[in-house]
């Protein structure tokens, strides 16, 4: 067990308060957010954004891939909410009173709307608890284990629950043994690469084995909300995914099988697919034995049986995904996956459901056998989107449509999908029509829509469009008759609010508009908790790169600035995106009617700091995804220098005195653009990855290994390019950061690279954070580092 404590030895400094008005937008970050219950009611909460530094001191265990609360026996850093009420369809409002010490992790509804399952976090752990008309109440003694996730599952009773609890007889908790019973050793015998975002928190020696053991076994149970009542199922033991039939008589069970690998993350162990009954847990059949998965091809997927679930349209019937190319992009076939079927008893041949002649990354199941599956063909980076009948197999599979997965404007947005009165989770359809929603982004900006697409013919029916003086966005439907739905409604100077859309109607709309129009009403009464920040403005601005790409940045001045004003100290924010395609490169996206948070460590704080930001800077690299990276430095460079010369076209920059900043991707493109280009006079880089050289086998879509593509990985990494890092640079980084491209050492190393050049650095661990910043004390830290480090090299230091 790793536990840490806030010693001395920590740092040197002390933890910094930033500007009062950054405290102030930090405070108003924390707005309240609303989930969507069966029956046209709300559930009404407030997140927990910033704990306090001590809640992230519990000790804490890394077990193959998961962070463990070894102290609640619970996830780390889980998120949780505060201030619950249920606002009923007709706007009635309900609160509901947790006990002291108690937090939301999870809510559900049941498929009748009239109970709600709680998972509250406790100090002892994840507490089961019910709550039915007004009446909160904890269903004794039992704990909920959600350690390895799908932790319960509504029954189609809708009174009881499929859950994984924390075994009551689990045997003392292991110990770490104050003297090694022998080395760590680790062997390789021709085993394949693996790509670097599977090495996440490994088991590395016995005694972690031991622990992962004690704090992933779980006892399945059906726990019935009304009476309490609790019943076993099965034997306790490691599980991962859990889900029972639709019609609630088997269980679908993935059962772990050790011995624990030391070499990828526990949803790749060795594993049997078990169907259980769950009248008393007795095994019925053995779907497959799935050895370990770690010979991967690197991006690629496991061989034999795969994503194994029920579907939802039948009463018992298992369908899984079988790759037919070995599992590898590089292998060239017909087809690349196919589903096949097996409805219970289990006992017969297997049937294929489809296949398919890329990679399927989604399905949905409709009623009448209707399935709708989606592809990604990865060498066009295209999207493909076919429906199949279940009940007649492969020959009654259609194309529906396809377009490039970067077309933001061309998107037709993902399938709603609704939980019935039966507990299945199935598209919303009525007849052969289902319904999409999606983003809406267009040359002017993101506005949402909900559309009625018509899976015979492809026409569309644009239900609703988020107006172009607000940002609303489609949240669920009320009931199964898809007659009225709420949107999230919000604008630039307009808090978010739930409304309810009804009684539509029938009208002319232009080309794109919606042809119906709604009643609405205001289900929520959110009021703005920081008015001064509208005084901030916001624009979209488009231009185009220097070979002729188009790009955009979302700009934000200053309350009061105005052009034709003196020319501002600007921060420059951007993350680096692969595509196909000049043209939907340049695609906008977001929105100027977006409600302003200044959320986290934000580089938008600069705005209230007398800086303009330009955010959300498009910086593509385009090209063939197995080249693509080979460009990576002269198109960012070329990016950045288009926007800052639009910037200063438009009288809002001082050319003089531009900063650079950027997260994870984002902080290796900062340290890139201040080693390869003149451009800035500082930047920021935080939780980057900065030395390729140590994540040999692949990052974020480049799947060459290092001794493939070696000039690529060095050109990419700006440790080797630290003498030439001569403009000061802030590096920030969670001393516990869980992504295994961007651990910690990186941003050490690339400091003292830095100073042993000679050149300007600033290394900055934050204790106990991870690749995100979630503390209080830490997110005023970081602004407060981040406004320092700026006024200091940008904003007042003397033209060059």
């Amino acid at each position: 067990m790793v536990v840490w404590t806030l010693a001395a030895a920590w740092a040197q400094d002390e933890w910094k308060v930033p500007p009062r008005e950054l405290v102030s937008a930090l405070d108003a970050s924390i707005l309240t957010e609303w989930q969507v219950l069966r029956g046209g009611a709300l559930l009404e909460q407030r997140p927990v954004l910033y704990p306090a530094l001590e809640d992230l001191a519990r000790p804490m265990a890394a077990l193959a891939g998961v962070r463990v609360d070894t102290q609640r026996h619970t996830l780390y850093r889980d998120r949780v909410a505060t201030d619950l009420v249920v606002i009923d369809p007709k706007g009635r409002r309900r609160p509901i009173e947790l006990p002291y010490g108690r937090s939301l992790r999870a809510a559900a509804s049941n498929p009748d709307g009239d109970r709600l399952a709680l998972q509250l976090s406790g100090p002892d752990g994840v507490e089961l608890w019910t709550w039915s008309e007004g009446q909160l109440s904890r269903i004794a003694e039992v704990r909920v284990n959600p350690i390895t996730q799908a932790s319960w599952s509504w029954m189609p009773d809708q009174n009881s629950m499929l859950v994984k609890l924390v075994p009551k007889q689990v045997g003392l908790e292991p110990t770490r043994p104050q003297v090694p019973t022998g080395p760590v050793t680790r062997d390789a015998r021709g085993a394949a690469a693996s790509s670097t975002y599977e090495a996440r928190d490994l088991l590395v020696d016995a005694f972690d084995d031991a622990q992962f053991t004690w704090y992933a076994s779980s006892q399945l149970a059906v726990v019935d909300l009304v009476t309490g009542a609790v019943r076993m199922v099965g034997a306790p033991g490691v599980y991962g995914d859990v889900a029972p039939s639709p019609d609630g008589t088997y269980a679908l069970v993935e059962r772990l099988e050790p011995p624990w690998s030391h070499r990828v993350v526990w949803s790749q162990f060795a594993h049997d697919l078990e169907v259980w009954t769950l009248s008393n847990g007795s095994l019925v059949h053995t779907l497959a034995s799935v050895p370990v998965a770690d010979q991967v091809p690197i991006h690629g997927v496991p061989t034999g049986v795969r994503s194994a679930s029920w579907r939802q349209s039948a009463d018992a019937t298992l369908v899984w995904l079988d790759a037919l190319d070995q599992g590898d992009w590089s292998v060239r076939v017909p087809h690349r996956d196919r589903m096949m079927s097996l409805a219970a008893p289990f006992d017969g041949k297997p049937a294929e459901v489809f296949r398919a002649t890329h990679r399927v990354d989604g399905w949905w199941w409709g009623r009448d056998g209707l399935l709708v599956v989606q592809e990604y063909e990865r060498e066009r980076r295209w999207r493909h989107v076919s429906t199949v009948n279940a009940d007649l197999g492969p020959e009654s599979k259609k194309p529906w449509f396809d377009l490039s997965r970067n077309d933001r404007y061309a998107d037709p947005g993902d399938p709603v999908v609704e939980v019935d009165a039966t507990g299945r989770a199935l598209l919303a359809q009525l007849g052969t029509d289902l319904f999409f929603a999606g983003t809406g982004s267009s040359p002017e900006g993101d506005r949402p829509f909900l559309d009625r697409r018509s899976t015979v013919d492809g026409r569309v029916t644009r239900l609703f469009r988020s107006p172009a003086d607000r940002y609303e966005r489609f949240r669920g439907f009320t009931d199964d008759t898809y007659q009225s739905f709420f949107v999230l409604s919000e604008a630039w100077r307009s808090v978010p609010n739930v409304l309810l859309l009804s009684g539509g109607r029938k009208t002319a709309g232009a080309a794109g508009e919606a042809t119906y129009r709604w009643k609405s009403k205001l289900m929520t009464q959110q009021v703005d908790p920081d008015p001064d920040l509208r005084r901030i403005t916001k624009e979209t601005v488009t231009y185009t790169r220097a070979d002729g790409v188009p790009l955009s940045f979302t700009l934000y001045t200053p309350a009061g600035w105005k052009p034709g004003d003196a020319p501002l100290p600007t921060v420059l924010h951007a993350y680096p995106r692969e595509f196909s395609d000049p043209a939907t490169a340049g695609q906008v996206s977001g929105s100027e009617q977006q409600f302003l948070r200044l959320a986290g460590a934000t580089p938008l704080s600069f705005v209230l700091h007398g800086y303009a930001v330009l955010d959300n800077t498009t910086m593509p690299v385009l090209g063939d995804p197995d080249t693509a990276y080979d460009t990576f430095v002269e198109q960012l460079v070329a990016s950045a220098e288009a926007a800052i010369d639009e910037a200063v076209r438009r009288g809002v920059t001082d050319r003089d005195r531009v900063g650079i900043t950027g997260h994870s991707h984002g902080g290796l493109m900062t340290a890139t653009l201040l080693a390869h280009s003149d451009l800035f006079r500082a930047g920021i880089a935080r939780s980057g990855a900065y030395n390729h050289t140590i994540r040999p086998f692949g990052f974020q879509s480049e799947r060459r290994t290092l001794w493939a593509a070696q000039d690529t990985y060095l050109a990419m990494s700006p440790v080797m390019f630290a003498p030439q890092l001569r403009e000061p640079i802030l590096l920030v980084h969670g001393a516990r950061d869980e992504n295994p491209g961007t651990i910690p050492f990186q941003s050490e190393r690339l400091f003292e690279a830095i100073r042993g050049s000679g050149g300007t650095a600033r290394w900055l661990s934050l204790p106990l954070e991870g690749h995100g910043y979630a503390a209080r004390e830490s997110v005023e830290h970081v602004l407060a580092e981040q406004i320092e480090w700026f006024d200091k090299y940008v904003r007042d230091l003397a033209p060059p």
